[in-house]
């Protein structure tokens, strides 16, 4: 059966999309992804048409199982360092999990806070996600901030959050591979990241929207 929350909307547009993945799982070819973890990738290089995600995506083992417990449970936040995630989400497909999104960087206290004690704003948005109790149990988007990525690594570390999920994808050329290697050496708290330079906001929509595509997929078989 097709999905009907998490697809295009008109049969012309959902006929565009399957096109564009069966493009995409031709010139792909062999992979290395199992079967769970592959309509992220691909999804991801339809965001953007670019094949070296295929081998640049790297998955915690317990990833999918988390990130799809996550979205199945219902309610769970998603957690992102900029608003371009939050707007980049669809808000019907968040909304049949009983999901919502939350930013912080452009918060005043967040701004003050970071300019009084010489950070980023990233930074003290994920510090006040931690103290208003919005990462454990999330999902945290990063896709433009490195800094934010850190601190929420040093936030698992030291200070025991707990994101269900972390999409670990900031782009950039300072910090930005250093914070993502900082990512896959996590243990306790299941990841996806990209290794290297390339990542931004559009590709954590991308691999959150593929969560939810396939958290329907269970729903539906479960006939729920």
């Amino acid at each position: 059966m097709t999905n009907t929350i998490t697809e295009q909307l008109t049969a012309a547009g959902r006929a565009i999309e399957h096109d564009s993945f069966s493009i995409i799982d031709a010139e792909a070819g062999p992979h290395a992804y199992t079967a769970e973890q592959w309509p992220l990738v691909r999804r991801m290089i339809h965001a953007n048409a670019d094949f070296e995600f295929n081998g640049l995506t790297v998955f915690h083992p317990e990833a999918m199982r988390a990130g799809l417990a996550a979205v199945l449970q219902g309610g769970t936040p998603v957690v992102a360092d900029v608003e371009m995630i939050c707007v980049g989400l669809s808000a019907p497909r968040l909304g049949h999990f009983g999901m919502s999104t939350h930013h912080y960087i452009n918060d005043a206290d967040v701004i003050e806070q970071a300019q009084a004690e010489g950070t980023t704003r990233a930074v003290q948005a994920m510090r006040k996600a931690h103290r208003a109790g919005r990462l454990d149990g999330a999902i945290v988007g990063i896709g433009n901030a490195p800094t934010a990525l850190i601190e929420v690594i040093r936030l698992i570390r030291e200070a025991g959050a707990r994101p269900a999920l972390v999409v670990g994808m900031p782009v950039g050329f300072v910090s930005a591979a250093e914070s993502k290697d900082l990512l896959m050496a996590v243990e306790d708290v299941p990841w996806v990241a990209i290794r290297g330079r390339k990542g931004g906001s559009t590709l954590v929509v991308a691999a959150i929207h593929a969560l939810l595509g396939l958290a329907e997929v269970e729903q539906r078989k479960a006939g729920r």
